[in-house]
C-alpha cells in the first residue's frame, strides 16, 4: 500500500521572513497542484498554505518509490516556484510519513499545531485546500478519506474537549497586546486595514473591550463599507489610509498585499501631525503588510505575527489538560485510519479469491452440464445456482477472517498465506 507523505514548514520551525517567501497564493496553489498531478510518482496530492504553515501532503503512485526520491522533487518544484536556494529553506522543513502523517495533519486540523492552540480558521482554511484540490482532480480515493476524517476528528476535538472554550485566536493574543501598550482601549481609535476573516475577528475582540471608533479601509471599499456597517464603523478608500493614520491610535493589518501597505516614509510625516502620540501597530499578516522600520519611529510599535508568541504559549499552557484528551482522541483516530488503509491491502486478497472461486466453478460447471444434454433448462439453472452456492459457502470463512482483523496479530502474514494456499500470485500482478 503506497504512503501518506507530509512535507512542510511552520512557525515552530521558519520566522515569518521564511514563511512569507514560502506563502503560495491561489494561483501558484494551482500551480502547485498541477505539477503533483503531473508527476508520474505521485498518485494525490494537496497543497496547504496560510500565514503559519506552507504544507503538501501527497501519495506516490507505489510504494516503490523512496521517500528521499520523492519529497527531492517537491523540494526542488518549491526552490523553482519561489526562485529561492533550496540551503535556505531546507533545514526548515519537516517530513511525516504513514501514521506521523497522518498524526499531523489531524492535528493541525484540530488547532493542536496551530500558534494559538484551540483558534476555529485553520479547519476552514483547509477544508478550502480540499476543496481546491477536488476541484483540479489533484485529491483521490485516499486523499478524499483522510482529509474528511481531518474534518471529523477536529469537529470531535472541539465538541468533546475544552479546547474550544474561549477560543483565542491570533486576532484575540493582538488585542491583548493592545493592552500592554494602551491601559484604556475605550478611548482608543483603531483602523483596520484589510476586510476579511481576520480584520472581522479583530473587530469583534475590539468591541468587547469598547474601543471609540472603528475605521475599516481595504482595497475593495464595497467590502470595507460592508464590515464597517456590520460594527458601527467608519469606511475609508485605502487609498485615504495615510489620512486616517493621524486620528487612529491602533492599526491591525491583515491584507493580502505582497508589499508592504504602510512604509517607514509614510507613517513619519503623519506622526508629525498626530503630535507623536503613541501609535500601535499589529501586523497578523503574511507576508507582511507594516514596514518593521517604523518601530525607529519614536513612540510606533510595529508588532508582527511572530511577536503574539509570548500571549500564545501562556494560553497553550492553560489549555494543557484539554489538550491532553485532544491528543488522545486523534491517537484514536489514526488508529482507525490506519485499519482503514490496511483493510485496503484485504480487498485485493478477498477479489483474487471471489474471481478464481467463480472460475473453477464456472469452467467445471460447464464442462459437467455439455455431457448432460438430456437436462432441461430449468435444470441447468438449479445446478449453476447449487455449484454457486458451494463455492460461497466455501470461501464464506476464509474471507470473514481475513476482514476481521485483530490489534494484535500481523495481517500482512495472513494475507500472504491467503495468496500461496490459493495461488492467487502477487497483488501487484492484478
Amino acid at each position: 500500500m503506497p504512503d501518506i507523505i507530509l512535507i512542510g514548514l511552520n512557525h515552530k520551525t521558519a520566522p515569518v521572513e521564511l514563511r512569507e517567501k514560502l506563502s503560495f497564493t491561489g494561483e501558484e496553489t494551482l500551480a502547485a497542484l498541477e505539477f503533483l498531478k503531473k508527476d508520474q510518482g505521485i498518485r494525490e496530492g494537496l497543497m496547504v498554505s496560510t500565514c503559519n504553515r506552507t504544507e503538501i501532503v501527497f501519495i506516490p503512485e507505489t510504494d516503490n518509490q523512496t521517500e528521499k526520491d520523492m519529497t527531492g522533487k517537491i523540494i526542488e518544484f518549491i526552490s523553482r516556484h519561489k526562485d529561492i536556494d533550496i540551503p535556505q529553506f531546507k533545514s526548515a522543513l519537516y517530513i511525516h510519513e504513514g501514521d506521523n502523517a497522518i498524526r499531523h495533519l489531524f492535528r493541525v486540523a484540530s488547532s493542536l499545531d496551530s500558534m494559538v492552540v484551540g483558534e476555529p480558521q485553520i479547519l476552514g482554511q483547509i477544508k478550502q485546500a480540499y476543496r481546491i484540490a477536488v476541484e483540479n482532480g489533484s485529491s483521490g480515493v485516499l486523499l478524499n478519506r483522510l482529509m474528511h476524517k481531518s474534518f471529523s476528528i477536529a469537529k470531535k476535538v472541539r465538541r468533546e474537549t475544552g479546547i474550544g472554550d474561549n477560543a483565542v485566536s491570533i486576532s484575540y493574543a493582538a488585542i491583548e497586546l493592545a493592552h500592554k501598550i494602551f491601559t484604556d482601549l475605550s478611548e482608543k481609535s483603531v483602523l483596520l486595514l484589510g476586510a476579511g476573516e481576520m480584520a472581522e475577528l479583530a473587530v469583534e475582540h475590539l468591541l468587547s473591550n469598547k474601543v471609540k471608533e472603528i475605521v475599516v479601509a481595504n482595497r475593495t471599499f464595497k467590502n470595507a463599507v460592508a464590515l464597517a456597517e456590520k460594527f458601527n464603523g467608519k469606511a475609508v478608500k485605502f487609498e485615504e489610509r495615510e489620512d486616517a493614520l493621524i486620528h487612529a491610535d491602533i492599526i491591525i493589518s491583515s491584507t493580502g498585499a505582497t508589499d508592504y501597505v504602510l512604509t517607514h516614509d509614510q507613517v513619519r510625516p503623519a506622526m508629525k501631525k498626530r503630535n507623536h502620540r503613541t501609535l500601535f501597530f499589529i501586523d497578523i499578516a503574511v507576508p507582511r503588510d507594516i514596514d518593521p522600520k517604523i518601530n525607529s519611529i519614536s513612540n510606533a510599535y510595529v508588532y508582527d505575527i511572530d511577536d503574539l508568541k509570548n500571549i500564545v504559549e501562556s494560553n497553550i499552557e492553560q489549555r494543557g489538560k484539554e489538550t491532553v484528551k485532544a491528543e488522545r482522541l486523534i491517537d484514536e483516530a489514526v488508529l482507525k485510519f490506519q485499519k482503514w488503509l490496511e483493510s485496503l491491502a484485504i480487498v485485493p486478497t478477498i477479489k483474487a479469491l471471489n474471481d478464481k472461486m467463480t472460475s473453477i466453478v464456472e469452467m467445471e460447471c460447464k464442462k459437467t452440464l455439455a455431457g448432460m444434454k438430456h437436462l432441461t433448462k430449468e435444470d441447468i439453472e438449479a445446478i449453476q445456482r447449487m455449484t454457486q452456492a458451494i463455492a460461497s459457502r466455501t470461501i464464506h470463512d476464509p474471507i470473514r477472517f481475513l476482514r476481521n482483523t485483530g490489534d494484535h496479530r500481523d495481517d500482512s502474514l495472513y494475507l500472504n498465506v491467503t495468496r500461496q494456499l490459493f495461488n492467487l500470485g502477487d497483488i501487484g500482478e492484478e
